[in-house]
Parts: structure tokens; sequence; C-alpha cells
């Protein structure tokens, strides 16, 4: 019989609602805090997380797909570097070995994907600094989308991170004009042929323990949900210091360093991202101004021209007589 932990349905209900909102996938917060709060296995954790995000992730897609916040022309060769990478990674990590020293090993790994993961969100925050955002129509590159897939396909496999915070950083990199709600929408999509294929490697190879799926995926479903409707309102200013901080935390932890350096080196990096994305805020808004008065100024201009040519108009007959 499975057995709901109440926790683990807290923590799955705020982990979903982060990935509804963010974009960012569970595997890069929900792993880690399987593994450093609630004690499970790395393995046991990356295999369960998986199943979760697989059930997961397709009540956030199906918001994005209404709302046409998702770039269809990138989806298919994503799915194709990443279906059979992630497949690859999962069965590599799976059939390694669950011995004490492949589970301290896989901790390390996953502090390692944790620190690439927080890079590619600070990244993030620096190019969305930058305005002009979804101005063009997007031109699909194939080769460097599928080598996008491959990348991230494979970290989801070993680590289960990356189908979010990875992905939608190279995203960002590859496609600078894509709107934060595309970029979400996209990747969110994108994840579910991706953590289906990492999934089953490891049902097959892993350790799926269904407990502890049942308990998150309770909590998960209606916050997924929530944070992808509330998704076009999201306060990102708030909402990437404070997993930017959790990530450190998280990553530093793993990676076995002092307890003390831990706290203050997460509010370091949660200050840098939130004082990157203030600027970009400004920055933006600025342009925006700006935008406005040169609208302003161009309908000034047509209204006297039009003014002109209309008395132009009237002062024909008058020479006429």
């Amino acid at each position: 019989m499975i057995h709901l932990d109440f926790y683990l349905t807290v923590a799955g209900a705020l982990v979903g609602l982060l990935v509804g909102l963010t974009g960012m996938g569970g595997g890069a917060l929900l792993t880690p805090l399987l593994v450093l709060f609630f004690g499970v296995a790395p393995l046991a954790a990356i295999s369960s997380d998986l199943v979760t995000s697989l059930v997961m992730k397709p009540f956030g897609a199906l918001v994005h797909l209404r709302r046409r916040t998702v770039q269809t022309g990138l989806l298919g060769w994503l799915a194709l570097g990443s279906v059979p990478a992630a497949f690859a990674g999962s069965a590599l990590v799976g059939t390694i070995g669950r011995s004490a020293r492949v589970q301290a090993d896989l901790k390390l790994a996953i502090g390692a994907a944790l620190l690439l993961s927080l890079s590619c969100t600070i990244v993030r925050t620096v190019i969305d600094r930058r305005a002009d955002r979804d101005g063009l129509e997007l031109v699909v590159r194939p080769g460097r989308t599928v080598l996008i897939g491959v990348i991230g396909g494979f970290a989801v496999g070993m680590t289960s991170v990356g189908a979010g915070s990875l992905i939608i950083a190279l995203l960002l990199l590859a496609y600078p004009r894509l709107s934060p709600a595309r970029l979400v929408g996209t990747d969110i999509v994108q994840a579910i042929p991706l953590v289906a294929s990492a999934a089953v490697g490891h049902l097959l190879f892993g350790e799926v323990r269904l407990s502890v799926t049942a308990s998150l995926l309770v909590g998960a479903i209606p916050a997924v949900y929530l944070g992808a409707r509330l998704s076009a309102q999201a306060p990102s200013a708030v909402t990437r210091p404070i997993i930017a901080g959790v990530l450190t935390a998280s990553a530093l932890a793993l990676l076995k360093l002092p307890v003390g350096l831990l706290i203050p080196l997460a509010i370091l990096v949660a200050a840098v991202v939130w004082l990157l994305g203030r600027s970009g805020f400004e920055q933006r808004a600025r342009v925006a101004d700006d935008r406005r008065a040169g609208q302003d100024d161009d309908l000034v201009a047509s209204l006297q021209n039009g003014l002109a040519g209309h008395r132009q108009q009237l002062a024909v007959p008058d020479q006429q007589a």
C-alpha cells in the first residue's frame, strides 16, 4: 500500500508552483530537496523526481498551449536531440551501480549540475536586461537546437537537472528574441518527451519509489497548473533571486562545503541576481518610455501635417475666387 507523506506533498506543491511560474525544471529544486531534507538516496531521488515531473509537466503545458505561448517550430528539433540523450543518460547512471561510493559520486554530480544551472540562471538574467524581445519572426536553426536537446537531455537523464534551468538558458542564448512567456511555454512543452524518455530509462534501470512519487504529485499537480496560469504576471524579479539562492545553498551542501558558508553565499548570489534583474527592469522601462515618447511625437507630427494639408485645401478656393 502506498503511504502519503504530508511534508513531501507540501514540497511537491512548492516546487510545482515554481515550475509553472518560471519554467525551471523541478529537478533543480526537487532532487536536492529529497536528498538533503528527506534523506532519499540520490539515485532514488533522481528516479522518483523524473516520474513526478512526467506526470506534472503536461498540466502546465496545457495552459501554455491554450494561450499560444509555445514556439512550436522548436519542439521537434529539441526532441530529436533530447529524447535519445535522456534515455542514454538514465541508462548509464542506472547501470553504474548502487554502491555507497556511487551514491556519493551522484551527490557530487547533482551539485555540479546545480552550479551549472545557477550559472545559466545568471546568464538568463543578464540577457533578459536587453529590450526588443520577440520583436522579429523567429528563424529556427536546427543544428544548434538539436545540440541544445542533446546537452539538456543527457544532463536530465543523469541527474534530473536541466529540463528547465539549463535548456531554457541555452534557448535564450540561441534565440535571444524569444519573449519570457514563450520561453517558459516552449520549455515546459519540450520537456514532456525529454522527461518521458528519462523516466522510462529510470523505471528500467533506476530506483523509483512510488510512495515518494505519489506524495509529491498530490501537491505538485494543482500547484503547477496554478503557476502556469499565473506565469504571464509572474514576479520574476522576486522568484528568480529566491531560486538562485536555493540553488546555491543546495549545490554547496551537496558538494560538502562548510555549513557556515552556505547561507552567506546563497544570500550574496540572490542579491546579485536581484540587482541584475532590477537594473534590467529599469532599462526596459526607459526603452519603453522612449518608444512611447517617439510614438507620441509621430502622432503630433501626423496631426500637424494633416491640419496643414487641410488649411491648404481651404486656401485654394479663396485664391481661385
